[in-house]
């Protein structure tokens, strides 16, 4: 061996540590901002078989446990009972009276059939679920559609495309001056 090998070997080592020790720190630094990125749960990407046609629309994990913006009658022909709930961003713009509604909003409207109650005679109570509607805020995604996206479904599945073609037609004709929703907030 010459003496320079020894010291080509020291330098090797010396440089696969520190390129070690550089990706390491790399690493270390970014793992914190990626992880957030990597667990959270965007859009789908695609339609599947529950995502609204048109929209890509989904139904909200825990939408059950929403906070009720307001509940509502329907009369005949759909004689339906509803209630209307929204995600935080929903309700902190309906209690800021906050219009347009911002990104992020998500409405969900539960519906059933009105039925007597067994109980009482002069009230009412649900009956068989019919639809869960929804509305989610995205005005660049749904930019031609008022910045609303829109999904129903029927026992957990969307409806056809020609069913989801009339929602914002309606929004537009009947709630466009209160940013295409018609649900306000209950006193």
């Amino acid at each position: 061996m010459t003496p320079i090998e020894p010291e080509m070997k020291k330098s090797s080592y010396a440089a696969a540590i520190t390129l070690t020790v550089l990706l390491l720190v790399v690493l270390l630094t970014c793992v914190p901002y990626l992880v957030p990125i990597a667990l959270a749960e965007g859009p789908a990407q695609g339609n599947t078989a529950d995502d609204s046609p048109i929209f890509g629309v989904t139904i909200p994990a825990g939408y059950k446990q929403w906070e009720l913006i307001a509940p509502a009658e329907e009369a005949t022909p759909l004689n339906e009972l509803r209630a209307v709930v929204g995600n935080q961003t929903a309700i902190e713009a309906y209690q800021a009276e906050k219009l347009p509604f911002p990104d992020g909003t998500i409405l969900v409207k539960r519906a059933w059939k009105r039925k007597p109650s067994p109980d009482f005679a002069s009230a009412t109570i649900p009956g068989a679920a019919t639809t869960v509607q929804v509305m989610v805020k995205d005005s660049k995604k749904y930019a031609s559609t008022g910045g609303w996206g829109f999904g129903r479904f029927v026992d957990g599945k969307p409806v056809d495309e020609a069913q989801h073609r009339t929602c914002f037609a309606c929004h537009d004709a009947h709630a466009k001056g209160h940013d295409y929703v018609f649900t306000r907030l209950a006193p």
